[in-house]
């Protein structure tokens, strides 16, 4: 692997180590800032802050890099992540930790920029390989995350946010003097119109048949957003988690379903179809919610933990299901769109969530599963009728046979 990659690769593995760093510490955070422990809505601020500020800036730094050039872009965008972690790490008010949780969601839209200089660099017969490598780092980085800050918070809240710095000035160092730029700037003038983060979402209404498709997909990515603003919560009230086992158990649920997305989604449509593939994967989903809704032992999500991940075998089958809905000529347009949709969800959902949790944390916290369980069954007649207009769930079975 060439020296360009190898940034490349750990600039998107630290973007995925950022977001997940946060999930085990952030309740502890906000509780010492604020000097309350009413702070379920506020996590559901700065969780929603963070995919905002991805949502508006990804079309953006994907514009600038093609007018200026990858190299500064991703430059910029690695200092800004180490001044982010500096800002967490040393911030006194509740303000200062909004701001530096901004600015972390703005740096980490450079995943945009990071695929684009991939697609420069890498020959047609080897993009999809590198590609694979790029999502491979990105799980890496997501199940390392949650257990680094987990482990480093119960020594020093702020220790994981100086060690994350350390470890982006060290990458953009490498940066600075490894990464040459990919190609050759355009200088023209950027096209307003394409910065536009809601342009995508205009194409529903020329497209009525994508419109079921588009609400699973929010549904979906709605309902994951529970496990990032609830989790450290529901572990810390309803077991006693510290941050040690709550990173520990997201990280095992990372590893999971890093494993279940690899080695299930094909044997599983071949068998089921995409249709059933999707709904078997929503209901093992919603039967481990219930049983993580009335658990009053630790070791009961970790066992459950494989059957939880289960739902990631609908994913992969509902993208195959939503490609063959467009003409091939607009397949980009499509993944720009439920990019879109995905975004969209991850801004929504935290708040949502966040203040739910906040009405039943007292008396019941395992009730906000019930919550997510509710917001899938919403999504099976969806699915439904999705696979219903087109004989794609039969197909599916018939080449499967």
């Amino acid at each position: 692997m060439n020296k360009p990659l190898i940034v490349i690769f750990t600039a998107i593995c630290l973007d995925a180590v950022g977001i997940g760093l946060i999930f085990p510490i952030l309740p502890r955070l906000l509780q010492e800032v604020m000097q309350s422990h009413d702070i379920a809505f506020y996590i559901g601020i700065m969780t929603a802050l963070y995919a905002a500020m991805q949502f508006v800036f990804s079309p953006i730094l994907g514009a600038l890099s093609d007018s200026i050039g990858r190299r500064p872009v991703l430059l910029i965008s690695l200092a800004g992540a180490a001044v982010n972690y500096v800002i967490m790490a040393f911030a006194p008010s509740l303000l200062l930790l909004f701001i530096g949780r901004a600015i972390a969601g703005l740096t980490s839209a450079n995943m945009s920029v990071a695929s684009a200089y991939i697609a420069d660099i890498s020959p047609a017969d080897q993009r999809a390989r590198r590609f694979g490598l790029f999502n491979a780092m990105f799980g890496a980085g997501f199940i390392i995350g949650p257990v680094l800050g987990g482990l480093l918070g119960d020594y020093w809240l702020r220790l994981p946010f100086i060690v994350a710095a350390i470890l982006n000035a060290a990458n953009l160092l490498l940066a600075l003097f490894v990464l040459p730029e990919s190609r050759i700037p355009s200088r023209q003038k950027l096209d307003l119109t394409a910065l536009n983060p809601l342009r995508p979402l205009k194409w529903i209404a020329s497209m009525k048949t994508l419109l079921p498709i588009v609400l699973v997909y929010f549904v979906f990515s709605a309902a994951g957003e529970s496990y990032g603003t609830c989790w450290a919560l529901w572990g810390f009230d309803t077991f006693g988690w510290n941050g040690f086992w709550i990173g520990l158990s997201l990280g095992t649920f990372g590893i999971c379903q890093t494993l279940c997305q690899a080695f299930l989604p094909a044997p599983a449509t071949r068998l089921l179809g995409e249709r059933w593939t999707v709904i078997s994967g929503v209901a093992c989903a919603s039967a481990a919610l219930l049983v993580m809704a009335f658990a009053n032992q630790g070791w009961m999500i970790f066992a459950i933990m494989p059957v939880f991940t289960l739902v990631g075998i609908g994913n992969p089958a509902f993208q195959a299901l939503a490609t063959s809905k467009v003409e091939p000529d607009r397949q980009g347009e499509l993944q720009g769109l439920l990019a879109s949709t995905v975004s969209l969800a991850s801004i929504i959902a935290p708040l949502a969530f966040s203040s739910f949790y906040f009405t039943v944390r007292e008396n019941w916290p395992g009730g906000i599963w019930l919550s997510v369980i509710a917001l899938y069954a919403v999504a099976v007649p969806l699915v439904l009728m999705s696979t219903r207009s087109s004989g794609i769930a039969q197909s599916a079975n018939a080449q499967g046979a």
